[in-house]
């Protein structure tokens, strides 16, 4: 029997603004401090989980396939996919090994419930998650995979390739959607960000908070929430957190962490 004292979690995180937790961010308009909290945070997860994970699958929202694709390098490198900070933020290094056979267990689960699934050797460590994991492991000494997207982003979808991969929290994995709760760019800095994200962030609390096969359904249906679509006018930094619910379905979810950044509610959601 699975020992639910030692079953993972699995988590969302906010990985931030680009490379935002390695370099001044007034430089990009904000106060020095403005991550501070979030780095904070993403510090202390490793400390909060039952155990070190033996491998950890990141679901990131910079990786779109037609089909759900786990990395099986052994060694990804890094894909510097932000575009005009500071030159040495396109030097940092991340140097986690990966896991090709839990990339291959992890498509075996994905297809066992009816989804599209494959490989790909070559995927790297993209800013979703090697910014957020320089924080989370700056040891770089736990296996990493990287797992797509599927680009319809079908939330109903993602749920189910979560429940998935839940049998992999009691082997030790940790699974990580890596997104943003709020993901509204042209809203940022200014007023129009404050309002849609507390109104969204309310409700995405109430509903991952409340009964777990109530939580299914309302996610299924998040586009529907009240300022959904103000939150987020395209839906990939959200998508993530699909998947960290479905994983563990019938577990309990809280909210983990929240702040206030660049005038817009950020949250972190746990879930088992």
């Amino acid at each position: 029997m699975p020992d639910s004292a030692t079953r993972m979690p699995s988590l969302f995180i906010p990985h931030g603004g680009g490379p935002c937790f390695f370099m001044d961010w007034r430089a990009m308009g904000g106060p020095a401090d403005a991550w501070d909290k979030t780095a904070a945070y993403l510090k202390g997860l490793i400390a909060s989980l039952p155990e070190r994970p033996k491998g950890i699958v990141v679901i990131s929202g910079h990786w779109e396939e037609d089909a759900f694709t786990a990395s099986t390098a052994s060694a990804p490198a890094m894909i510097y996919d932000y575009y005009g900070f500071p030159p040495h933020t396109y030097e940092l290094q991340f140097p986690a090994p990966g896991a090709p056979a839990l990339a291959e267990r992890i498509v075996e689960l994905i297809k066992a419930e009816g989804l599209p699934a494959r490989t790909d050797e070559r995927r790297g460590f993209d800013h979703g998650v090697f910014i957020p994991f320089l924080l989370v492991t700056p040891e770089a000494d736990i296996p990493v995979v990287p797992l797509s997207l599927k680009r319809d982003l079908d939330p109903e979808e993602h749920l189910r390739c979560g429940r998935a991969l839940g049998a992999l929290r009691d082997e030790g994995v940790l699974i990580v959607g890596s997104g943003m709760s709020f993901h509204n760019m042209r809203a940022f800095f200014s007023p129009a960000a404050t309002q849609p994200s507390a109104t969204f962030d309310a409700w995405l609390t109430q509903a991952i908070e409340g009964e777990p096969q109530a939580r299914w359904q309302a996610l299924s249906q998040w586009a529907s929430a009240p300022a959904g679509r103000q939150s987020h006018p395209r839906e990939e930094h959200l998508i993530p957190l699909m998947v960290a619910a479905g994983a563990a379905a019938d577990a309990p979810g809280k909210r983990d962490f929240t702040d206030n950044v660049m005038m817009a509610d950020i949250s972190a959601f746990r879930f088992g």
